[in-house]
């Protein structure tokens, strides 16, 4: 299986015609249905259903098409390592990570290492647990940033120095937002926006879930989010209150959403993780070197 052929794949799958696509990879029709029927022919699946002006993916074709995304991004991954000049260091840095106000000791680290390698870029991929460490897994990112409750066995890792307070996120007008903090009784009965993650049960302690103790399955959950942007617009739409990390959503005064502490203070820590093992390019070398000398040694 070819990488060009992939790029073939996937154009058509974009371009939902093989004379749209062929225009735009500048070679004939026919050499491109050639190349399409090849590839089917070598994985023994039919990619495509054919109709007279355009075509669409099989369910093959949409898993081929999730792979051959991942393939792509590590081939240029790998590509733009190797494209920087020994004597040089600079090149893409790949981090993904949950939304927590931490990434802001991140961020200082980044900036210091730019005034003193100008060839660095960074790629930021935002997504829950899960999805970070499937990227980690594939090699798609160097670097993560887990919120706890997070497995790091496969995982070596730093942990970061501040931790996130828990609160709810209520619209102004609502009667919880009358109370300084939010005990359990509190939100027995009220409809609960709740982040997937926190709520997953693993064989990690989970000192979220521990929080609610036996009045967690008689919540009203009414949704489950892995990022809060879309949460917080289900707020302000009285779906519900979001239970989530500080910081994260405008509770200022211009915003119509504020956010109240639980009691007791329920705090998670977080940590930068990468793969065990892992040969790491010059600059995500200097990335490492850096947050290891700031925020302590590697576990």
């Amino acid at each position: 299986m070819e990488i060009r052929v992939l790029r073939y794949f996937l154009t058509v799958a974009r371009e939902g015609s093989v004379t749209g696509a062929a225009n735009f990879l500048h070679v004939t029709q026919p050499t491109l249905s050639r190349q399409i029927k090849d590839l089917e022919e070598e994985l023994g699946v039919k990619l495509f259903v054919r109709g007279s002006h355009s075509v669409s993916l099989t369910p093959d074709g949409m898993r081929l098409r999730k792979r051959a995304e991942e393939l792509l991004e590590l081939v240029e991954k790998t590509e733009a390592e190797f494209a920087v000049k020994e004597e040089t260091i600079g090149g893409d840095i790949h981090i993904g990570g949950g939304e927590t106000r931490v990434m802001r000791h991140l961020a200082m680290i980044m900036s210091e290492i730019r005034e003193e390698y100008p060839g660095i870029r960074y790629h930021i991929h935002s997504g829950n647990s899960e999805d970070v460490t499937e990227r980690l897994d594939k090699g798609l990112l160097d670097f993560g940033v887990l919120i706890q409750p997070a497995d790091l066995t496969k995982y070596d890792y730093v942990n970061l120095p501040e931790k996130d307070a828990w609160g709810v996120i209520t619209r102004k007008d609502s009667p919880l937002a009358a109370k300084r903090s939010i005990a359990r009784q509190d939100l027995l009965g009220e409809p609960l926006l709740l982040s997937r993650q926190a709520i997953r049960r693993s064989t990690a302690k989970n000192e979220f879930l521990e929080w609610f103790k036996d009045d967690f399955e008689k919540m009203d959950v009414v949704g489950t989010f892995n990022l809060v942007y879309n949460a917080a617009i289900l707020a302000e739409a009285g779906l519900g209150h979001i239970v989530s990390l500080d910081g994260l959503v405008n509770t200022t005064e211009s915003g119509t959403l504020c956010f109240r502490l639980l009691e007791p203070r329920l705090e998670t820590g977080l940590n930068i993780v990468w793969k065990k093992y892992q040969v790491f390019s010059p600059a995500a070398e200097v990335f490492l070197k850096r947050i290891q000398e700031r925020f302590g040694g590697t576990q």
